[in-house]
């Protein structure tokens, strides 16, 4: 009977979640230390944080329409002197004010998340060249909006926390209980009303990655969370549904 007693006592609660539905899993979302797998993990994050930078490009030389937060910072820059680049940091550094009432903290991953994006976005812009056809943008778009869905399930995975956009994402799905795709979504929309009135471009393609970007992120996302061995060995989750 101690023995039993000793088991139930050490099973730590806080590698558990329970969902809406019920069940419970691992949370692997959540902030691992540094010093938990760095070499596996460290080029997960900045793969994952230069794909979407680039994938960014993609989607404004596709000229098809940017994603929600493509709008949001072309209509900001079409505002400002500032480039692309410069203002996705800087729209960056604003939405992590609103971590404040999710109870979000900064990590590592999200200071990261601010300077590589910002670099890869305007390097995509330099490589990928401008006036292509309508068959060559529309593959450009629809790789990009791919890539972009893959590339946040990478260095959200990675789990050195998550970028400003991301742990707005994250946060909001802990306290609501929704779903990724549901919470992804709704920012999405959110964040396409407010940059098509600052004139960013809207076009087709930018209402296909609102609606898609949230499903796309869910699939990839368990499949890319690195997981401790405790976690690997726990019932499945709210994220691999």
């Amino acid at each position: 009977m101690r023995r039993t007693m000793r088991v139930i006592r050490t099973a730590p609660a806080s590698r558990t979640t329970r969902t809406p539905g019920g069940r419970t899993g691992p949370p692997p979302l959540t902030y691992l230390p540094f010093r938990e797998r760095p070499l596996r993990r460290l080029p997960q994050l900045f793969t994952g944080l230069a794909l979407y930078g680039f994938s960014a490009a993609l989607m404004v030389r596709a000229a098809l329409g940017l994603n929600p937060w493509g709008v949001l910072n072309e209509g900001v820059a079409g505002r400002t002197c500032l480039s692309f680049g410069t203002v996705t940091a800087a729209v960056g550094v604003l939405v992590l004010l609103l971590w404040i009432p999710l109870r979000q903290r900064p990590a590592f991953g999200t200071v990261a998340n601010i300077v590589v994006v910002a670099g890869s976005s305007d390097l995509g812009l330099l490589l990928v060249p401008e006036d292509l056809g309508l068959p060559a943008r529309a593959g450009l778009f629809a790789a990009g909006a791919l890539l972009n869905g893959l590339s946040i399930a990478v260095y959200v995975g990675a789990r050195f926390g998550p970028g400003p956009r991301d742990g707005l994402m994250t946060g909001l799905a802990a306290v609501t209980g929704r779903s990724i795709r549901f919470v992804r979504t709704l920012i999405e929309v959110s964040v396409l009303v407010v940059g098509a009135l600052l004139g960013g471009t809207v076009g087709v393609g930018t209402v296909l990655y609102a609606l898609a970007i949230g499903p796309v992120t869910q699939f990839f996302l368990p499949r890319c969370a690195c997981r401790t061995r405790a976690e690997a060995d726990a019932p499945r989750g709210p994220l691999d549904s």
